[in-house]
């Protein structure tokens, strides 16, 4: 694809200006002083037109309800416990009269296994999502359903909310077997809170009841929501990852049959979403709902097509990932899931004489869509596993298809044993690009800027498919900003990177954060969002090698208070003693007595029972109970630990501040699947150690965990489990410089989150350049967040005109600052 096509930079935009962000020689306010060199006669790593890109899940109803432009909820009747404890085949439909929905041999087709009666005089009224079905007064609506009336009968078709009619009403006279009938409504009036009702004169049976915006994205068929795929457009993203996610590797791997009894709660498989919409299989969701597959892997290809994007579909490897942990053994049932990989390969890229290709070109796309890269596999947690499966997909899809790059995955962390496992295993076998996954606090992000530095060159490429820092505020922005500095400096070892998850509405959440917020009648980007439109619209085509100083470091040793806690577990607590580095006494608690050192600050339900302090609410998540001084330093702290029900194991937390600060040993966390120690900062938490093991119910453990300085050792049962030095500083002054080939432009991008501003040298090393620069600023308050009726994280542009080999500029605080400076 071409650069210009899809990445055009800031000469595009209108020139904003706004004082309070200009820069300027002098400020009244506290500056630290930084100096940018620049060696623009280095050679650093070429940067690809596929850099940055979007991964999209199916979460938070991101497609039914979101993307996908159809305004019916349920449309086909299909919702069942299945999918949500509370659902039925008549969600989000209200009747009046009769109203059956059978599943027998009358059915509209084979794989749409449920249909609705309605008897002489009956209606079915439709809810829509959120607060109803949106229409804009003046646009059109096109309405279609399946029906089928043996002695004829006719449909009236209404659209109105409570205050009226929206739309004229509309009659179609439905006749025989299964049919499709159409009708278009024009909006007489602006309504989010409209119900779509359907009224039959005689008995008759329904289907596939569904409303379109007429102006969908591009104006295509079966179409996506304009506002949300023009975002999306905005961003200019270089590849579409889809379709997820969990969703593609947990579940059943069987396919939806009579012979598999018609599995409801399976893996994402492309061959189910292909085809008629009326005809597509339905599925429940990993996250909690429906998923209808109107939108499928045509639309997504189409999608990315459109948008000017690589397509990159991941397909299950079976084995489950995401708490479900299973390797399926089944070689049969792997056969044929490589088998649909070549097949989905074939759909993509064949011509439209083989026979996944004519698919493709019935489907209205005669043209191959140009696959170049496909996932296997999703943050598989049996790495061994998981690898000898990759294996098998990779070895098959390059003998027909040498060109496809395959790529792997390094499990669900940044680190820890299933992270180092695989790999090493992918090392070993040669895969060409590890899929990494994590989402960590905004200080994980300060931190580690450098985390790809030192990735072996002649090793796998990575791409990294997912991560956020925990937080739509503008200080999570910020600090993912900082990171992307460094995700540029090593764009020869990061080709792909992705922000996750990219859609949220805001009524159906699952995941937080999320990139694009939206309801039935509005979106909005977040913080997060413009930040990666800022880089993915800017990225340049080659790093120019540069250096910048630092801020000093100020960080002490590991302070405060100790904690206790559970995550849905029941567990009991004694013997808790804090010996200080010189053998006092800080805290000796047996629970002989009350609690009363100990201040409850999570959920739960804590009491002393025969002598131990006691938590016995398996379903409550995060039960913190803290003692001491937040200004404790160098000490041991002891308890003694026992299961007594539920999923996991225990937490046991020191150097605590708050609430939203602190560090805890989870053991047994994650479903009982594995230990680890994490850090909270300001609520938002990272991994610093993880292994992989479990927690016996109703035995009794000593824990230790020994505080010094910023080393922390931890012992289980008496023997060292593991230990760490928390020393990294979270550097707020990030930077990386760029070159466009196509305007020659040198590209200054500086980070500065913190609330002092930044009074820097930038040193571009004898280039000539032009004396004016294209500033783009985004600038904002720590916890601002953008919401749909404030944005008060938005790109400001203007121009500086002091720009030489060597000048000065101030970067504001809690800034992202990119200056577009044409070389001569």
């Amino acid at each position: 694809m071409s650069r210009t096509r899809w990445r055009l930079g800031l000469s595009v935009t209108a020139l904003l200006t706004a004082s309070a962000l200009l820069p300027s020689p002098v400020h009244a306010e506290a500056a630290a002083d930084y100096t940018i060199t620049v060696d623009p006669s280095a050679r650093g790593a070429a940067i690809g037109d596929t850099m940055y890109g979007v991964f999209y899940e199916d979460i938070n109803r991101a497609a039914d309800g979101g993307l996908y432009a159809e305004l019916v909820q349920n449309r086909s009747f299909e919702y069942s416990a299945a999918d949500h404890a509370s659902y039925t085949p008549l969600t989000s439909w209200t009747a009046d009269g009769t109203a059956r929905v059978l599943d027998d041999a009358g059915r509209l087709n084979e794989r749409n296994r449920t249909y609705l009666s309605l008897g002489a005089g009956s209606s079915v009224t439709n809810g829509g999502y959120n607060t109803g079905i949106h229409v804009e007064k003046g646009e059109r609506y096109d309405f279609s359903v399946w029906a089928r009336a043996a002695g004829g009968t006719t449909l009236t078709v209404t659209l109105r909310d409570a205050a009226g009619t929206l739309a004229k009403v509309r009659e179609v006279a439905a006749r025989g077997e299964w049919r499709k009938y159409t009708a278009t409504f024009t909006a007489t009036r602006t309504s989010d809170r409209g119900r779509l009702a359907v009224t039959t004169a005689a008995p008759a049976a329904l289907d596939m009841v569904s409303l379109f915006p007429r102006d969908t994205y591009k104006h295509q068929p079966n179409g996506l929501r304009e506002d949300l795929a023009e975002k999306i457009e905005a961003l200019h993203p270089g590849f579409l990852r889809f379709p997820g996610g969990c969703l593609v590797n947990t579940g059943s791997m069987e396919d939806y049959s009579e012979a598999s009894g018609w599995q409801r709660e399976r893996s994402y498989q492309w061959k189910d979403t292909i085809g008629p919409v009326e005809e597509r299989a339905t599925n429940a969701n990993f996250w909690g709902y429906n998923q209808s597959y109107g939108l499928g892997y045509y639309e997504y290809f189409r999608f990315a097509e459109d948008i000017g994007a690589m397509p990159l579909p991941v397909v299950p490897a079976l084995v489950t990932g995401c708490g479900q942990n299973q390797a399926v053994d089944d070689d049969a049932l792997l056969k044929r899931h490589i088998q649909d990989t070549l097949d989905l390969i074939e759909f993509a890229n064949g011509p439209r004489t083989s026979e996944w290709g004519a698919k493709r070109a019935e489907m209205g796309h005669p043209k191959p869509f140009g696959l170049t890269h496909l996932g296997v596999g999703n943050e598989e947690n049996l790495p061994v596993e998981f690898l000898e499966r990759f294996k098998k997909f990779r070895a098959a899809i390059e003998a027909k298809y040498p060109d496809i790059t395959v790529i792997s995955n390094s499990g669900p962390d940044d680190s820890g044993t299933t992270f180092d496992t695989a790999w090493q295993l992918n090392r070993e076998a040669g895969v060409a690009m590890v899929d990494e996954h994590y989402y960590n606090s905004p200080q994980w992000f300060l931190q580690n800027n450098d985390r790809y530095d030192s990735y072996d060159r002649k090793g796998p490429k990575v791409f990294l498919g997912e991560y956020a820092s925990q937080g739509n505020a503008w200080k999570n922005a910020l600090s993912e900003a900082a990171f992307m500095t460094g995700l540029e400096r090593n764009a020869d070892v990061v080709e792909l990177a992705s922000y996750a998850p990219l859609l949220a509405n805001e009524d159906y959440v699952q995941w937080s954060p999320d990139m694009i917020w939206f309801n039935n009648h509005a979106s909005w980007g977040s913080a997060n969002y413009e930040v990666q439109k800022l880089f993915m619209n800017n990225t340049g085509d080659r790093v120019v090698p540069s250096t910048a100083t630092s801020t000093p470091d100020v960080s002490g040793p590991i302070t405060g208070a100790v904690g206790l806690s559970t995550w849905a577990t029941g567990a009991a607590y004694d013997d808790v003693k804090v010996t200080s580095a010189d053998g006092r006494t800080l805290l000796s608690d047996d629970f002989s007595g009350d609690a009363s050192r100990w201040t409850h600050s999570g959920a739960g339900s804590w009491t002393v029972q025969d002598g131990a302090y006691v938590q016995t609410d398996t379903a409550a998540e995060n039960t913190m109970v803290t003692a001491g001084d937040p200004a404790w330093q160098n000490y041991d702290l002891h308890v003694r630990a026992t299961k007594k029900a539920g999923k996991e194991g225990f937490l046991v937390a020191f150097g605590v501040k708050d609430t939203g600060n602190y560090y805890w040993w989870n053991l047994g966390g994650w479903n009982n699947t594995r230990s680890a120690v994490e850090q909270a900062a300001d609520g938002g938490k990272s991994t610093l150690l993880s292994k992989a093991g479990s927690i016996e119910t109703g035995r009794a453990y000593d824990i230790d965990v020994k505080v010094r300085g910023r080393q922390v050792t931890l012992y289980l049962d008496g023997e060292e489990w593991g230990s760490f030095t928390d020393d990294k500083p979270a550097e707020p002054f990030r930077q990386v410089v760029t070159e466009d080939a196509r305007t020659g432009d040198l590209i200054v991008k500086v980070v500065n989150a913190q609330d002092t501003a930044a009074r820097t040298t930038v040193d571009l090393g004898g280039a000539k350049v032009a004396t004016k620069a294209r500033v783009t600023t985004l600038a904002a308050a720590q916890d601002a967040v953008n919401t749909e009726t404030t944005t008060p994280v938005t790109p400001v542009r203007s121009t500086f005109s002091g720009v030489a080999s060597e000048f000065g500029y101030t970067f504001p605080a809690n800034s992202v600052t990119f200056l577009r400076i044409r070389q001569r």
